[in-house]
């Protein structure tokens, strides 16, 4: 199965982390078919709580080929994450910074929803630095539920 992934990060040399987090995928869950350039993005700020000054994120997207199942892909994803440097304190604030972050976003045409994950990634359609390198990566792809093209929610995106 096809799945897509949006990379993200702040904290330390990014683009190295980038590319170490993608060499482990392809160790750890299948092989990385392409991959986006990287882009500037100023952080996302949670309304309720912001953290301020942060540096701005290097953002990506990835697609790759896997033989597991999206929950096992997510796990580990997360893991990944925590062997690159992540870590997830209890009481941290919302999207702060972060070393890394590894959001699964989409599994070929898949819709699912479990306590532990949500296919598509159900914020994705809304957020430009998931959209613009996502449509490097997977131009094609439409969300299962809207019924839209990457092209089609980076448009409407704000």
């Amino acid at each position: 199965m096809d799945y897509l992934i949006a990379l993200g990060g702040n904290i330390g040399d990014t683009a190295a982390v980038f590319q170490q987090a993608l060499d482990q995928i392809s160790t750890r869950i299948g092989s990385v078919l392409q991959t986006s350039r990287w882009y500037e993005t100023e952080p996302l700020l949670c309304p309720e709580n912001p953290v301020l000054g942060q540096r701005n994120y290097l953002n990506g997207a990835a697609r790759f080929r896997s033989e597991l199942e999206a929950e096992e892909v997510l796990k580990r994803l997360m893991e990944i994450e925590e062997l690159l440097g992540r870590s997830r304190p209890s009481g941290a604030p919302r999207w702060g910074p972060r070393v890394l972050d590894l959001d699964l976003i989409a599994a070929e045409g898949s819709v699912l929803e479990t306590p532990a994950l949500v296919l598509p990634h159900p914020e994705m359609h809304k957020r430009r630095f998931v959209l613009e390198p996502l449509l490097e990566v997977a131009p094609d792809w439409v969300h299962p539920l809207l019924g839209k093209t990457v092209r089609e929610m980076l448009d409407a995106a704000e």
